[in-house]
């Protein structure tokens, strides 16, 4: 026992010493987002920063926009309340005008010539960090080396700053240029060093495709034939005096798109004649995951640049992926740099990134223990292993008790259960070939889902929890017990169901026709379907959606309406499935919220991106969405219009306020024999989707709307997630408060 105390006092002895300094693992999060605070997967962070505050260029204190005031004022105590460990700073922008605008940093620079102005910026910036409960302050001057300035002056505000914060206990942070000298001029090194606790290096955005007619590495960690790579600046930032430990490598979850010149010539460097998919070319790494998933590419990674693209026709990618983030942070390791600090956190995707920096840290952690002790590791390795080994026994003797208590709680309620049935492994299997390959029909988030025959002769569908899953036992819970409970010709039936083995399978009857996504996108699939049977369709889907708010016992909130939730029998009639996020109301609630934000990009209306509110408005609005998809066959993550930068909802609203509302129509369809009008239909679909959702008609308005073809429609405003705005709307006081985002990738309004 004596030799083991020891080595645990060796060991505890050696990780104090190679954590002398803690690890940043930064990241910005940016008001312009709209990314709820609390959504933030705050474990993987040491620090959390805001951005930003601006600098009045007549007083030189700060200020904040009014649409900023809600999030800064309230962004610290929302960190803490979700992890108090995390610190939170706020980060001051020192160009002219707001980001994305280009401004130089001559209002920065003059403010700091005159010690009034530098004291009356200091006192703000103090006030406001103490005001709003921020634990640091955060200088933000990329472009402050393309602006002529007398760096000494800068020298002395940041001595001065210095004195202030120390009194107050603050911590002070940078975020420069990636060099530091461009130009001829150059960042006052001793006086940065000696000043701030740490810069992070914005090594990002080295190459736009709105400005380079070529394709490049935006975020290269190496660049064989020019400086212009972070290797370089960070070598040149230790050369002139900073040392690597008070640096902070930038690490981008955003990319650039660009439209090659000749597909065929599709490398690093190939020429390109401008920008793709964007109205700027700027893409977040949730957008472009989202975007390759669609198309079935993965990306290439390249050892050389330190990135990851990929081409899909004329369009070439590049950005930063799982690979080239771990080998940044390894970068970051080996050359002893103080952490990583990421430009957007709500940029990620499944926070797979973030999860990726944070394992790369966590790897060199473990492999200095080993080298440290590696007896020692070894012993609690095996130590770990009897854990988790008794932890799993405890996890599955959870489930099983969960099951046997879902079954119960089913068995309750005979008169809904009776046509519900546990169905064994071995009769699935049998019916499924084992869950052969050949019987297999498609996979999405919950799992494959395979074709089956039971022994009685009826073809079954079979949705089988696959172990990677981000869905589990509430979301089986919630399919079953919905499912149980709801029975309407347009929504699916739900034969039985399978937990035997630690299983979680859901059996259904078997819809011959697939989805309507199988139909929808395809001009040749598209054709098979004329406008009658598409308004069928269309009715279908509203009487599912009126029995689920207006006339079953429960009133449900769908809250994942798509087109391949929507399934099709064999005479084409649509049946609405898919429950396992679906929410219930008591018939006296109109609305609810929650903290856990699900549901599907694109079909999401923005008060729940942004609140996490949702009520029946949500179906309507995803009801909307998929008319718009019906009516014009388009999709409605792409971009549109003639300088492609609208998304679908506003290029319909632009067209139809334009009169040109047929334009945005599937040309094949014809509705001289039917009441449904398409351009009436258009309308409706609009005024499902306005921004406001109690500007929203109820379902039951939208089937008399679309059934009454000289009933009166009122005047669609503009969707939601719209990037402009229009003249009749500067009149209108009832369009102040607006949740405008970005519909590509729904949680910010720009990537960068």
């Amino acid at each position: 026992m004596g030799i083991l105390h020891l080595l645990f006092i060796f060991l505890s002895l050696q990780w104090k010493t190679s954590r002398s300094q803690t690890w940043i693992k930064a990241g910005y999060w940016y008001t312009g987002s709209e990314y709820p605070i609390p959504n933030i997967n705050s474990p993987l962070f040491t620090h959390l920063i805001c951005a930003f505050a601006y600098i009045n260029p007549s007083t030189h204190e700060l200020v904040l926009s009014a649409s900023d005031q809600p999030y800064v004022s309230t962004f610290a105590s929302m960190v803490k309340k979700s992890n108090p460990s995390v610190k939170p700073l706020l980060s001051i922008f020192t160009q002219n005008g707001n980001l994305g605008d280009g401004g130089n940093s001559s209002n920065f620079l003059l403010m700091t010539a005159d010690p009034a102005y530098r004291k009356s910026f200091i006192r703000s910036s103090i006030k406001m960090a103490r005001l709003y409960g921020f634990e640091g302050l955060d200088l933000y001057v990329t472009t402050l080396l393309r602006t002529k300035g007398n760096m000494s002056n800068l020298g002395i505000l940041f001595n001065e700053w210095r004195v202030a914060v120390d009194q107050e206990k603050l911590i002070l942070t940078m975020g420069a240029h990636y060099s530091p000298e461009l130009d001829l001029v150059s960042y006052p090194v001793d006086s940065v060093c000696k000043n701030f606790d740490w810069v992070h290096i914005l090594s990002y955005d080295y190459h736009t495709s709105k400005i380079d007619n070529f394709t490049a590495a935006h975020s290269a960690l190496y660049d064989p034939s020019s400086k212009v790579n972070t290797d370089y600046g960070i070598k040149e930032w230790i050369k002139r005096g900073l040392p690597a430990s008070k640096l902070v490598l930038g690490l981008a979850y955003h990319g650039y798109a660009w439209t090659l010149m000749d597909p065929k010539d599709n490398g690093i460097g190939a020429p390109a004649k401008g920008i793709a998919i964007t109205r700027d070319g700027t893409m977040s790494y949730e957008y472009i995951k989202k975007y390759l998933r669609s198309y079935g590419v993965d990306s290439v990674y390249n050892s050389t640049y330190v990135i990851n693209y990929c081409t899909i026709g004329s369009f070439w990618i590049g950005f930063d992926d799982v690979e080239a983030i771990r080998n940044k942070v390894a970068y970051a390791k080996g050359k002893g740099l103080l952490g990583y600090n990421v430009w957007q956190v709500p940029n990620d995707y499944n926070w797979e990134l973030s999860k990726a920096a944070a394992q790369e840290d966590n790897y060199s952690r473990h492999k200095r223990l080993l080298a440290i002790s590696l007896c020692t590791a070894a012993s609690f390795i095996l130590l770990l292993g009897c854990i988790i080994c008794y932890m799993r026994k405890r996890i599955i003797s959870k489930v099983k008790q969960l099951m046997i208590m879902m079954k119960r709680m089913m068995n309750r309620d005979k008169s809904y259960y009776h046509k519900q049935q546990a169905i064994s492994f071995e009769d699935i299997k049998e019916a499924t070939n084992g869950f052969s390959e050949e019987f297999k029909l498609g996979e999405g988030g919950y799992g494959p889902v395979y074709k089956g025959k039971l022994s009685n002769g009826q073809e079954i569908a079979v949705k089988r929890l696959s172990h990677n899953s981000k869905q589990g036992i509430e979301e089986f819970k919630n399919e079953v017990t919905f499912a149980t409970k709801l029975q309407h010709v347009n929504l699916v039936k739900l034969l039985g169901f399978c937990t035997e083995r630690e299983e979680k399978m859901l059996i259904y009857e078997y819809m011959p026709n697939k989805s309507l996504d199988f139909y929808l996108f395809d001009p040749h699939k598209r054709s098979m379907l004329n406008w009658e049977k598409w308004v069928e369709i269309i009715e279908g889907i509203i009487q599912g959606l009126l029995y689920l708010q207006e006339y079953s016992r429960l009133t449900i909130v769908h809250r994942d309406l798509k087109a391949s939730n929507i399934l099709l029998d064999a005479e084409m009639k649509p049946k609405i499935s898919d429950f396992g996020i679906a929410k219930s109301f008591q018939n006296n609630e109109n609305i609810a919220s929650t903290d856990r934000i699900v549901g599907t990009y694109g079909c999401v209306p923005p008060e729940y991106v942004k609140e996490g509110v949702y009520s029946r408005k949500y179906d309507v609005y995803s009801f909307g969405v998929l008319l718009l998809q019906i009516l014009s066959g388009k999709k409605n993550y792409n971009v549109y219009g003639p300088h492609q930068n609208l998304n679908l909802l506003e290029y319909a609203y632009v067209l139809w306020k334009e009169g040109t509302g047929v334009e945005f129509i599937d040309p094949t369809l014809d509705d001289d024999f039917s009441t449904y009008k398409l351009i009436r239909c258009m309308q409706v679909a609009l005024l499902c989707v306005e921004e406001k959702w109690a500007l929203r008609p109820s379902m039951l308005e939208v089937a008399a709307m679309l059934r009454n073809e000289y009933q009166n429609l009122p005047m669609p405003r503009r969707p939601a997630f719209s990037t402009n705005k229009y003249d009749d709307e500067k009149k209108d006081k009832t369009n102040e408060n607006v949740y405008s985002v970005d519909i590509a990738t729904i949680t910010q309004l720009s990537p960068r």
